[in-house]
């Protein structure tokens, strides 16, 4: 049986109890719902679609710290094909699933290096398994990538 999808019931703004602030969709339920935008009191922010309250579909996650995400989002986790930058400058572009790496990906560093084949192929829960050249997944990471930014750039917003 397919889950029925709720409709955008209204527009508006809310701030929790914890102290972070979200402006966009909400179903009548009062669940966030479509396009949204919430700030975190640490100073995050997410921009992209919710579904049942939670992140769902594309999005941008951007960390108090400087680490940002760019890609598909399941259920309020890092899932499907993405780019994830850490602070310090190490990228990741490929799959995810359930918030980790999980899948075929390639990480680099901040001084352009790869270390192929050491940081290219299958990972499974953050960690290279199997060394393989994926360039189609890194391709595909890449245009998720360029479409979430064009839809909810954080620096436009």
């Amino acid at each position: 049986m397919e889950k029925e999808i709720p409709k955008v019931a209204k527009i508006g703004g809310y701030r929790h109890e914890g102290g972070a602030i979200y402006v966009g969709g909400w179903t009548s339920g009062g669940k966030r719902e479509g396009i949204g935008h919430m700030l975190f009191p640490d100073g995050s922010r997410y921009d992209g679609y919710f579904t049942d309250g939670m992140f769902n579909g594309l999005g941008i996650l951007t960390f108090a710290d400087g680490a940002k995400y760019e890609g598909e989002f399941s259920e309020g986790w890092f899932h499907g094909y993405g780019v994830f930058w850490r602070a310090d400058g190490m990228k990741h572009e490929g799959e995810f699933r359930g918030g980790k790496m999980w899948g075929l990906g390639m990480t680099t560093f901040k001084d352009g290096t790869n270390g192929f084949p050491k940081n290219e192929g299958f990972f499974q829960d953050c960690r290279l398994v199997r060394k393989k050249k994926c360039p189609e997944i890194v391709q595909k990471t890449q245009k998720i990538s360029l479409m979430t930014k064009q839809l909810f750039d954080n620096d436009n917003m």
